[in-house]
């Protein structure tokens, strides 16, 4: 059970933190710049536990192995790193522009699992949609 658990709260917490964060960043601090750090320290970090946690660490043999999806998830957390950072100056709050585009990507993702995965679609997937569309009309009334 442990084994299910731990990704999904080392997720949530990553998460949490990763919010905080992105809405730290000095307002006068260029995005890129600060992702550059970022990154940096996530290198650092990575290369640190590959050679830590595998004791025939061989990066040279795993890059090769690399395919289009390291490429692309490196460009498109960019996306989501500033965008992110982008969205909090231009005023949201904290919590409303996390839970906005975490319902807006699992409907998203239902129907990517759903066409390419052939993920079943099922009425209680359909009714969660509904409720996610709900709840962000919902969060999105002004009072």
């Amino acid at each position: 059970m442990l084994s299910y658990i731990w990704p999904i709260a080392l997720v949530v917490l990553s998460n949490t933190v990763y919010q905080i964060c992105a809405k730290s960043v000095p307002e006068g601090m260029n995005p890129f710049a600060s992702l550059t750090v970022t990154y940096l320290v996530s290198a650092v970090i990575s290369a640190v536990l590959y050679y830590a946690l595998n004791r025939n660490a061989n990066l040279l043999r795993e890059i090769r192995m690399i395919n289009w999806a390291s490429i692309v998830l490196g460009v498109v957390i960019i996306g989501l790193e500033v965008g992110f950072i982008y969205a909090f100056r231009a005023g949201w709050q904290i919590g409303t522009a996390q839970i906005i585009s975490s319902a807006m990507v699992a409907v998203l993702l239902l129907f990517v699992g759903w066409l390419m995965y052939h993920e079943a679609m099922t009425w209680n997937k359909v009714l969660g949609i509904a409720v996610c569309v709900a709840g962000l009309v919902l969060i999105n009334l002004r009072n």
